[in-house]
């Protein structure tokens, strides 16, 4: 169900930013091996997939840090197809985490690497790979 109302709408800007977040951590967790750190962003996306984009951490931080210094916002979205981004990443991170803890470690990197790459489409070119996928469902199921 999508949104009309002007009050539900989410600025654009936000999880564009926490798709920056996102990459950065994703990242580390490449670099790192560290299962513990994507256990972390994890549980990001859980917020922002059950509780909404709006309530997830890292939309709190754009909203206290970095949303006051810009200008307002020229364009908002409906918050449907980000949350369900944050549902594929989520699942992306559950694979990654079993991965992890099954010691196949070539599973939980290959998990993170794939939610990587949606995450740097978004961030450094405004692609939302999981925001596509819900419009291409929605079409689908009519």
């Amino acid at each position: 169900m999508t949104s009309d109302r002007i009050d539900d709408r989410i600025d654009v800007r936000g999880p564009r930013f926490g798709a920056a977040l996102t990459a950065v951590v994703l990242a580390a967790v490449l670099i790192s091996g560290s299962g513990w750190l994507l256990a972390c962003q994890a549980l990001v996306f859980a917020v922002g997939a059950g509780a909404g984009v709006q309530r997830s951490p890292y939309a709190w931080l754009f909203r206290v840090a970095v949303r006051p210094r810009l200008s307002a916002p020229a364009a908002f979205e409906d918050p449907a197809p980000p949350r369900f981004a944050q549902s594929v990443g989520l699942v992306f991170a559950l694979v990654g985490l079993a991965g992890f803890a099954a010691g196949a470690q070539w599973l939980g990197l290959a998990a993170t690497a794939a939610a990587l790459a949606a995450a740097f489409l978004n961030a450094a070119f405004g692609y939302c790979l999981g925001c596509e996928m819900y419009l291409l469902l929605r079409r689908a199921a009519g």
